[in-house]
């Protein structure tokens, strides 16, 4: 039996050369940075413009961003240090607390988690890629073939990097059978990670960072996104970005001669009885139920964790289940749900402590002043902060930590729809193509002994050539096709 085990914090950092005492000039320059903010704090909640709670907030909140961006620290670990810290210090009550980890999106991920360790044991992501691949014939319908159904695997399996984990036995068969074809190998290796984080929008379990956004633009407005206004509005996006990068790896590290060449993939390349099993048949009925049932949660009004959960319990049901509940639930990523527990936690005590609102103030005045381009060019800046983001904080997850209770508070004062405001920034969030160490699946098919990836050269040159790409498409679905789908902008 094989358990996919899912993660998401980004890889460890490698450690300094040996005998190096002193910090790094970044470092130096951060903690200098750090402490100016620190003093505008002091200074502000010693004018009155900042309550002491408010003061607290964004003195732990600092303190979070600097430890998540200059040290080797799990992303965990400081959120629920942070989380803590708020509430020993006061602006967060201990029920207010423990009581994130009862949020309907934390039970969202726990049954989802469980449902994709059910689906992953039987062996059917292998075989429905089995029977699409070998039915191709060129290598740029492989790389389209294969965004195609790792899109569609955003609705199975709730994290990137669990996702990555699935995909990478399969692209390592494909490069088997591919070995003397390198630079379409290399155009995979690159396209693989890449369509994984751009499709994760499809979905709201795409991502732990969607449901962070959600349950924070829940706590300032009341209103999160539910299941069928994230798939409205995401799957365009995913299904565009995610070809267009496809697209984009192809063009970069192959030539004419490579795209033209036929392909032959056997279709005995990967492990997969000829026959459906019935633990095959089996899990694909529950999926599909969980999945329609998500889709109809308007007219039936059952809670999506509800719906969640109880697909759970059947894909682990005695004698009718593909595994046992024990050892689905030892593959749920138990770090990510603290941590979401635990930023759910901080975003909070930044909202009601009014931290947010008078930081939105300071850092975004010289946008209220442009009058009326002020809403145009918030929404611009807020999709080149969440794409650039990614070179300072590698957690997806954390990036909307950071990143939404401002976004919100800085929405209202100008008059853009905080969810307008919030989907924009989580949808740019999903490019982190830069460095090997900007996410789990990137760094999962870098160049190594067992992976023949990618060399961190190629992912630059790539991510120069997606970047623009992905700002121009993410700036048109914002000002025009969003708004056609019931996101204005104003």
């Amino acid at each position: 039996m094989t358990i996919t085990e899912f993660r998401t914090s980004p890889p460890p950092a490698r450690t300094s050369p040996a005998g190096r005492t002193r910090p790094a000039w970044h470092v130096v320059v951060s903690l200098v940075v750090a402490a100016l903010a620190g003093a505008g704090v002091v200074a502000a909640a010693a004018g009155g413009e900042l309550s002491r709670d408010g003061a607290v907030a964004l003195a732990v909140f600092v303190a979070a961003v600097w430890l998540w961006i200059f040290t080797p620290l799990d992303d965990t670990y400081v959120a629920l240090g942070a989380a803590i810290s708020l509430v020993v210090l006061g602006p967060l009550e201990v029920p207010e607390f423990t009581g994130t980890l009862g949020e309907s999106a934390v039970w969202l991920l726990v049954g989802a988690f469980v449902v994709a360790a059910a689906v992953t044991t039987t062996g059917l992501p292998t075989r429905l890629v089995s029977a699409v691949v070998t039915r191709v014939g060129t290598p740029r319908g492989l790389i389209h073939a294969t965004t195609a159904l790792l899109t569609l695997s955003a609705f199975v399996i709730p994290a990137t990097s669990g996702r990555a984990a699935l995909a990478l036995p399969v692209f390592l068969a494909l490069a088997h059978v591919l070995a003397d074809r390198p630079r379409v190998v290399l155009a995979l290796a690159v396209a693989v990670p890449s369509v994984i984080l751009t499709s994760a929008v499809a979905s709201l379990t795409g991502a732990g960072a969607h449901l962070v956004s959600s349950e924070i633009l829940r706590a300032a407005t009341g209103h999160g996104f539910g299941y069928v206004q994230w798939l409205v509005l995401g799957l365009p996006l995913a299904v565009v970005w995610s070809h267009l990068a496809a697209e984009i790896a192809l063009t970069v590290f192959t030539d004419r001669t490579d795209r033209t060449r036929p392909l032959n993939i056997p279709g005995d390349s990967f492990s997969s009885p000829r026959r459906w099993t019935d633990p095959e048949r089996r899990i694909l009925i529950v999926l599909t139920a969980v999945v329609l049932a998500w889709c109809t949660g308007e007219w039936h009004g059952i809670d999506p964790a509800i719906v969640a959960l109880a697909g759970a319990l059947a894909a682990t049901a005695p004698g009718l289940g593909v595994t046992t509940l024990g050892a689905a639930v030892a593959a749920v990523p138990w770090p990510l749900l603290l941590f979401m527990a635990a930023t759910f936690a901080l975003g909070l005590a930044l909202t009601t402590s009014g931290a947010t609102a008078w930081l939105a103030e300071s850092v975004f005045a010289p946008v209220a002043a442009l009058g009326d381009h002020a809403q145009a060019a918030f929404l611009v800046t807020v999709v080149l902060v969440s794409l650039a983001a990614h070179l300072l904080i590698q957690s997806r997850s954390a990036r909307s930590a950071v990143l939404i209770p401002v976004i919100v508070a800085t929405a209202t004062t100008l008059g853009v729809p905080p969810a307008t405001a919030v989907f924009v920034s989580t949808a740019a969030a999903g490019f982190c193509h830069t460095l090997t160490s900007s996410a789990k699946p990137v760094a999962m098919f870098a160049r190594s002994e067992d992976v023949p990836g990618f060399a961190p050269a190629d992912l630059l040159r790539y991510s120069a050539a997606l970047a623009p790409v992905s700002a121009a498409l993410l700036l048109a679905f914002t000002l025009w096709v969003w708004p056609a789908l019931g996101l204005p902008t104003s």
